[in-house]
């Protein structure tokens, strides 16, 4: 991918692949030989039938996880111990995709993991096949049709849009023109209460040094357009709750981005006797979830004032800070409610005079470790740890509220295993019916409207979304998953 500022790019960008995507609009004779650039040591990897059409691979490569609509063929495989999501695509769109997203990686943004571009394709009797794009399943991800084909929180479209808004703003401010924003092309993490976004499909996108005001919002209106109209056809499919206004959702990501926009870029005006104000400016920027690495402060022209602008924020306050502490990697709302959580355990037992770090390993040992060691075995690639530990906290308060008195931890997640988590599971009945919409969205696959013996395989089984190789993901698929043990290949969220 060539950008019209490609010197300016941030130098972890430009560096980040070997792969150059040749113009789409130039046409190149195809070479005979298969050719794999993989940024993964996956021996298994170089074992794929990549002389077929990824339609027809074999039952016993492919994982059922829930999909959406695209354009595209897309397949989610096992190789060895991973989990990955494949597309099939044109030699250039593969090309540009996988380096654009090896750049956004490098400089550390939602997305997901680009694992290899394979080109150069031939089926046993020498007819050239498309190039496949393969990234990573995002562990315990979820698309948002899978989110709403349960009963979940009134104001669950909210707060997708809330994280929506997050990962356009931080795309925005590392150069990143999305081009195609929807809901269609993003999974989302359960974070704590929130949700946190991830980007999957960056086939229309571009990265320049920085984006104009007009590319920011052509971003911003495409996705306002695009999110009502997919709401709405869930409210059509009787997903959306009743009371959910579509257009005020829509309406709401307008807003929610330019206030974060302007929260991380506008300069201030102060006195030179207000310079607290600066302070109070980085812990509101802090409890937003961004750190400030840089700031610019100078005087004003008339010499009575002093201008104060953010030069370099970085998303992930709380979850480096509980890294530093713990060695959790988490989601940011996850790990204030774990710091949150510390601080509590370190007041019960009169620490506070005490090194945090040093607390720190205890809460470890003493509360964390025990109560997600509790997860049931069948669950463990369902619910990240954090996730569960929150969740579990939020139950025994109510438990609490309710009894009157405080309720032991081991209580609390017997209590939260046998009443909470069985009912978010998601049936075979709902898994087939999203998988019956993706379906009909393929408009380049010979084989998607034939038999399901055709295809080589049920209509439960096949992986497609959005555009983008990753897919809608879903939880229920991790490390040491068997969907042969699970069929109905349950998912959940809260």
């Amino acid at each position: 991918m060539e950008t019209n500022d490609q010197s300016q790019l941030d130098p972890r960008a430009v560096n980040a692949t070997s792969v150059k995507a040749e113009d789409g609009n130039e046409e190149s004779k195809e070479p005979e030989t298969l050719n794999i650039t993989a940024a993964s040591s996956n021996p298994k990897m170089f074992t794929l039938p990549w002389n077929q059409p990824l339609a027809m691979w074999p039952d016993d490569l492919l994982v059922n996880l829930p999909r959406g609509i695209s354009r595209h063929v897309v397949r989610f495989v096992r190789v060895g111990d991973d989990v990955y999501a494949m597309k099939e695509i044109t030699r250039s769109v593969a090309e540009r995709e996988y380096e654009l997203l090896r750049r956004l990686r490098k400089l550390d943004l939602p997305t997901v993991t680009p694992i290899a571009v394979v080109t150069r394709r031939h089926d046993k009797d020498g007819n050239p096949l498309e190039a496949m794009l393969v990234t990573e399943h995002l562990k315990y991800s979820l698309p948002y049709r899978a989110l709403f084909a349960r009963n979940l929180r009134t104001d669950t479209a909210e707060r997708l849009i809330d994280a929506l808004a997050v990962l356009m703003v931080r795309l925005h401010l590392a150069g990143f023109y999305w081009g195609d924003v929807s809901l269609s092309n993003v999974l989302f993490l359960r974070d704590a209460d929130a949700y946190s976004a991830f980007l999957v499909d960056a086939e229309t996108g571009d990265l320049h040094a920085n984006l104009t005001e007009g590319q920011r919002e052509y971003d911003i209106d495409l996705a306002r357009t695009n999110i009502i109209g997919e709401l709405m056809d869930l409210s059509s499919g009787k997903l959306l709750p009743g009371d959910v206004d579509e257009v005020e959702v829509g309406n709401r990501l307008v807003d929610r981005y330019h206030s974060l926009w302007s929260a991380l870029t506008d300069v201030e005006t102060f006195n030179p006797d207000e310079m607290w104000k600066i302070e109070k400016r980085v812990n509101k920027l802090n409890e937003l979830g961004f750190d400030v690495d840089e700031l610019e402060v100078k005087t004003a022209a008339d010499g009575t004032h002093v201008l104060v602008r953010p030069r370099v924020v970085d998303a992930g306050y709380a979850s480096r800070k509980l890294m530093r502490l713990t060695g959790l990697d988490v989601q940011e709302n996850q790990a204030r409610r774990l710091l949150n959580d510390l601080d509590t355990y370190r007041a019960s037992t009169w620490r506070q005079n005490e090194d945090l770090e040093v607390v720190a390993t205890d809460w470890m040992r003493e509360v964390y470790e025990p109560t997600v060691r509790m997860i049931p075995p069948e669950y463990r690639s369902q619910i990240e740890p954090a996730q569960f530990f929150h969740e579990v906290l939020d139950h025994r308060w109510f438990l609490a509220e309710h009894a009157g008195h405080d309720i032991p931890m081991a209580e609390a997640v017997q209590s939260y295993v046998k009443n909470v988590l069985p009912q978010y599971k998601l049936d075979k009945k709902a898994m087939k019916d999203i998988n019956a919409d993706a379906d009909s969205g393929v408009i380049d696959d010979e084989f998607t409207y034939a038999d399901d013996s055709a295809r080589g395989q049920g209509a439960e089984g096949e992986g497609a979304e959005g555009d983008g190789a990753e897919g809608e993901g879903a939880a229920g698929e991790g490390d040491g998953y068997n969907p042969e043990d699970d069929p109905d290949a349950a998912v959940w969220s809260h």
